[in-house]
């Protein structure tokens, strides 16, 4: 925990036309991963259209560490069902996090992502300045599954005392 720079609370925002992996539906939820941290939202049953809207937070202390969402349809006997996969990085969001933007016009954009290769985004991705915070909103497209988006919200949650390096 030396190395802690703050916190990053991930809001699970929504699922949008997620795979049916029972008869007509699933059972849906997420789980985080982030080096040795795991988190998971609840449940949504019967619903490929979920709306979460769940805060998970995970401690940052390598920015180059990417974080892991999976998507899984809860089984009541058997095994739960992968839905699909998506990575995406912090460290252009950390990057933003350290300018001190304190003093900004709220709702300015500081910098946009776009859709690449090299990552899960299903569209444009602005890191915001709101409310005195930095916040990102992304739609991740989901990774081996036939259809499947998650809709997610960064913001940074600073520690008293502790200072970036």
């Amino acid at each position: 925990m030396e190395d802690l720079m703050g916190l990053l609370k991930v809001r699970v925002v929504r699922g949008i036309n997620l795979a049916c992996r029972d008869t007509t539906s699933s059972d849906p939820y997420v789980v985080l991963r982030m080096g040795k941290q795991k988190l998971k939202t609840s449940v949504k049953w019967k619903d490929v259209n979920p709306v979460w809207q769940e805060d998970l937070t995970l401690s940052i202390s390598n920015p180059l560490s990417p974080v892991k969402l999976e998507v899984y349809d809860k089984d009541r006997f058997s095994r739960d069902d992968s839905m699909g996969h998506a990575e995406f990085d912090v460290a252009p969001f950390v990057e933003e996090v350290k300018m001190d933007l304190a003093g900004l016009p709220n709702g300015l954009v500081v910098r946009t992502l776009h859709p690449c290769r090299q990552n899960c985004l299903a569209d444009e991705s602005n890191i915001t300045w709101k409310d005195g915070h930095v916040i990102q909103d992304m739609i991740l497209r989901l990774k081996n599954v036939e259809t499947g988006e998650i809709e997610i919200q960064l913001q940074w949650v600073s520690i008293p005392g502790v200072e970036f390096k």
